[in-house]
This record gives C-alpha cells, structure tokens and sequence, in this order.
C-alpha cells in the first residue's frame, strides 16, 4: 500500500508519529501530513516535543512558545517552551505552600530548593512530557503529529510514561500509609486528612493523565509510527536496530519513507562523474531496503532542489508523500 492508502483505510488512527535519526526529514514530513491532512479539511495539530524545534523554521513563522498557532485553515502548528513550562511548575508549588501553610512568601530554603530541582537534567524532559499530556488529552483536534526527537531521546520520551506510572504508584502507597498513622496520632486530624486527601486526589490526577498520555502512544488502532531513512548504509543499520527497540516499548509501527531518493530518469541525461556514482550507490542501497523491509516501504520521496521552508515548498513535499502514486 501506499502512504495515501494506509491513511484512507486507517480513518481512526488519529495520532502519527515520525521517527528516525537527526536530520532525515521528520520535521518536513511531519509538516506536509498535516498540511496534506488540513487540506482534506481535517482540523490538525503538529507539534514539537524537540528543544531544538525547527517548525518555525519549516513554517517560516515564529512559533516558539505560544501555544498553537494557526498556519493556514486547519492547520495549527506547536513548539514546546521546556523552560516556560518550568517556571509554571514553580509558580504553581509555590502558591500551594503559600495556600496551605497561610504564608505570605515563601521560606528561603524552600525557594533554594525549588531553584534547585529545576535544574536537574530530567526537568526539561518532564515538562516537555507534561506538556504533550494536556495537549493530547484535550481531544481539541482530528489529528495530532508528533515530530519526534532523534531516535535516541525519542526512546528515552516514550519510556517516560511507564517510569512516571511506576513512580506515582509508589508515592501514591506512601501517602496512604502515612495517612493511616496520622488518622492515629495526628491532634489536627481533619485538617490533616483535608491535607492528605488533597495530595492523594492529585497524585490519582497526574496518574490518570499519564495514562491516557502512555495508552495512546501504543494503541494500534489509534497510532501510527513511520520511521524515515535514507539509502546510506548507516543510517539503513541505524534504523533496523531502533525498529527493535521501538517494538520493546510496543510502539505501533505502521511502515517506513525513504526519503532524497534520487530520480532514476536522471540518469539518462548528461550528468557529473559524483551525481552517477551516488545514484549507483543509492541503487544498491534501494535494494537493501526492499530486502530489509520489502511492503513496509510506503513511499520513495526524492531529493528536492532546494530546502524545504514555506507553504509551496511543503505542498511539493506533500504531493510526494501522498498524492504522486505512492511509491
């Protein structure tokens, strides 16, 4: 089948993911999708969970950390603030030690602390999470595309649901059992089982988004995953090993883009020494993968004669991907 076609016959997989090493294309390909898709009168969101996000690039708009920003009809467009969303994490627990112990600021060492643990190096990667759980939950759109960090960070993402699950099912144990010694030895009691019982509301909370967040990342009837490679031996064995380890996380993998494939018809013409020696070299390349991955090629997307930023440019792409027969 061609890319068109797994789209048409898989209406309800609403989430499409693209993936593979640095500088493939998952951002190009992430944005043609849904410009394909918001032309088909579909209301799409592509957003970015990588800190070094080039949608404002590809878009030629600066999207940086506002929030969904309409592109064209029914096309929005998202770049993650990692640090912004920080900064509210902090607002927010300092108003909740503000609320629930009657101050009126809060303690240096507690303001120390909270400086702190936003400097751990996880942090960036939590609120990134954080924030793709509120917009994925939203329902607020027919589609959602991801564009993916490398492959390496991608992994490391979509394992940050199980270890949050893991870690809120811990904290969640302790906070009931420290509630049954308080109920005994507490003279506050009430007050203490208010205290309690909001931090138990909110830890079954963020648990419950998280796993609406994890259960839409391996449901295969929801997620599409496409890993994009190109016709070099590296990036060839680079991708058969993440393929490996995408499916130990049970991402549903739904088929492979081969992209800055040269055109053949080239060939015919009167063209430098390099131009023909990379073309035979892609050629045995392009068998590798037909071995490798045979009908799980979806779609050849050949090299384009200049970078790939603004509308037309991503319309070509686009017609590549979906409209110019497939393969």
């Amino acid at each position: 089948m061609s890319l068109r076609e797994v789209f048409e016959q898989n209406p309800e997989r609403r989430y499409i993911m693209f993936g593979g090493k640095g500088g493939l294309g998952k951002t190009t390909f992430s944005a043609a999708t849904a410009y394909w898709l918001a032309k088909q009168g579909r209301k799409v969101l592509v957003f970015s969970v990588d800190p070094q996000a080039s949608l404002s690039d590809i878009f030629e708009q600066d999207i940086f950390g506002k929030g969904p920003v309409e592109i064209m009809p029914n096309l929005f467009a998202q770049e993650i603030d990692a640090d912004q969303r920080i900064r509210e994490y902090q607002d927010e627990i300092r108003q909740k030690i503000l609320d629930m112990y009657g101050l009126e600021e809060v303690p240096e060492e507690i303001e120390n602390y909270i400086q702190a643990a936003a400097a751990e190096p996880a942090m960036e990667e939590s609120a990134i999470f954080d924030e793709v759980v509120d917009i994925v939950v939203s329902g607020d759109y027919d589609y959602y595309i991801y564009d993916l960090v490398p492959l390496g960070h991608a992994l490391y993402y979509l394992s940050m649901a199980s270890v949050y699950d893991q870690w809120i099912d811990k904290i969640t144990r302790l906070r009931e059992e420290m509630a049954e010694y308080e109920q005994v030895a507490s003279v506050m009691r009430r007050d203490k089982e208010t205290d309690e019982d909001k931090i138990l509301e909110e830890l079954q909370y963020i648990k419950h988004r998280i796993n609406a967040s994890s259960s839409i990342l391996t449901d295969r009837e929801k997620t599409a995953f496409y890993f994009v490679l190109i016709p070099e031996e590296m990036i060839l064995l680079d991708t058969q090993k993440a393929a490996g380890l995408f499916a130990k996380f049970d991402v549903p993998l739904s088929g492979y883009i081969v992209n800055r494939v040269i055109p053949l018809e080239l060939a015919k013409e009167d063209i430098p020494d390099y131009l023909r020696n990379r073309m035979e070299m892609q050629e045995k390349y392009m068998e590798k993968i037909d071995q490798l991955f045979g009908d799980e090629v979806l779609t050849n997307v050949p090299e384009f004669e200049r970078d790939i930023t603004g509308l037309p440019m991503i319309e070509k792409v686009a017609n590549a991907l979906f409209e110019d027969g497939g393969k």
